[in-house]
């Protein structure tokens, strides 16, 4: 079974509020899902966005393809930067807490990153995009522990 993925992620601010979106789809499967955080960047929502998409996915060795505008997410994997980072312990590296649990799940599957030009008419990039601006603008905001507790 193939797995269509695309997310996004955006912040108001960067940092401040944040909100990501996600769009799954697999035949006649379509599932929309969101959050938004009181304080986080614009990064940490694009990465977190793929995470939570793959953590949705109920059965292991799945074939996914993740569409996304985010070139910080798209290259580090598709260029295997992460991989170069697990070495270093990400040293010097952003959002460590976030690559650590991206690289949980991805090696649950096989998956392959696209890299899709933002707001250039993508039907389900703006989807995402209108998600993640809506989750971030929600009265209640969850709380991106990692980001709050590392600044």
């Amino acid at each position: 079974m193939d797995i269509t993925i695309y997310t996004d992620g955006a912040a108001q601010g960067n940092p401040g509020r944040g909100g990501y979106g996600i769009v799954l789809m697999s035949g006649k499967y379509y599932k929309e899902a969101s959050e938004g955080f009181r304080l986080t960047t614009n990064n940490r929502m694009e990465l977190l966005a793929v995470i939570v998409a793959l953590e949705m996915l109920k059965k292991p060795n799945l074939k996914v393809t993740v569409y996304s505008d985010s070139k910080y997410v798209v290259d580090a994997v598709e260029k295997g930067w992460v991989f170069g980072w697990i070495k270093k312990n990400f040293k010097g590296k952003k959002n460590p807490d976030l690559w650590r649990r991206f690289l949980q799940i991805y090696n649950s599957h096989s998956v392959k990153f696209v890299w899709v030009k933002g707001h250039a008419g993508n039907k389900y990039n703006e989807v995402c995009d209108q998600l993640a601006v809506n989750a971030a603008s929600q009265q209640e905001l969850l709380i991106d522990s990692g980001y709050e507790n590392a600044v």
